[in-house]
Order: C-alpha cells, then structure tokens, then sequence
C-alpha cells in the first residue's frame, strides 16, 4: 500500500450537503477499492488563482490515504466524470522524507519551518579614499604591463 493524497475542488454554487456529498463521493471510492483513508482536510471556500468554468472560488478539500497503486487510475476516472468537481490532483508520496511528511499532514500537523541560527552582524564597509583609487590604478598599470612584456 502506497501513501496518497488527493486534493480536489467542488463548485462553489452547490449547497452545504451537496459538497459534502461529493466529498463522501470521493472517501466512498477510496473506501470501496481497498484504500484507507488517514484524515480529510475540509478547507474551505477559497479563492482560485484564475478563473476555471467561470468559477473564481471553489471549495477545497484534501483526503490523505493508504491504497494500492491500482485504486488511482479508479479514483481519477469517476473524479473526471462527475461535472461538480472542476480540478483535481493525486500526489503520490515514494521516498522515506516525503512519506514522514504525509505522516506528519494526515496527524493534521504542520511541517517544521527551517531554523535559522542567529549570525553575526556585518561588519562595516571601509570608505575609500582618493589615495585608496590611485593605488589601484597603479596596480592595474603594472598588471598591464606585465602582460605585455610576456
């Protein structure tokens, strides 16, 4: 059984228990072909980056689950059917890192912010001087003529 999570996004015109019920739509497919589900995320009417089926809000909901890799190929044909869905996405989650970070996002934990150690302030920029301007223009008058002469 591989770890999944499946985030979709309901119309926004459909009342109360109609968004529920395709959410229980979802959990029902999951449930019937051998997955199991770990927690679902209700989060809410949101506003879309841009506008999809003249829809600029939507209501989101993310169900993480354990199923095998035959279930998504299932899930992702009756998601397609039904018009009251308007997007969906299915990440599957390999690597030992990323199935630690489902653990923690299924236990509704957050994933830790780096921390950073204090550092040291910087120090303070020496000002230049005409004289620092004029040594470097000599040097540069030396680098030239150095290669030059080879």
């Amino acid at each position: 059984m591989k770890h999944y999570e499946v985030l979709f996004i309901v119309k926004p015109t459909l009342t109360d228990d109609e968004i529920n019920a395709r959410a229980d739509f979802v959990k029902d497919i999951i449930t019937k072909n051998g997955g199991e589900i770990a927690n679902v995320v209700a989060m809410g009417a949101r506003k879309l980056a841009y506008k999809i089926d003249k829809y600029e809000r939507g209501v989101y909901f993310v169900i993480y689950f354990t199923a095998p890799a035959s279930l998504i190929e299932e899930l992702t044909r009756n998601i397609r059917y039904n018009e009251d869905i308007i997007r969906f996405l299915v990440v599957k989650y390999e690597n030992k890192k990323e199935i630690s970070a489902w653990e923690k996002l299924s236990k509704g934990m957050k994933l830790g912010t780096i921390k950073k150690e204090p550092r040291e302030p910087r120090k303070p920029r020496k000002e230049r001087t005409p004289s620092d301007e004029q040594s470097e223009q000599q040097e540069e008058k030396v680098e030239e003529n150095t290669e030059t002469n080879e």
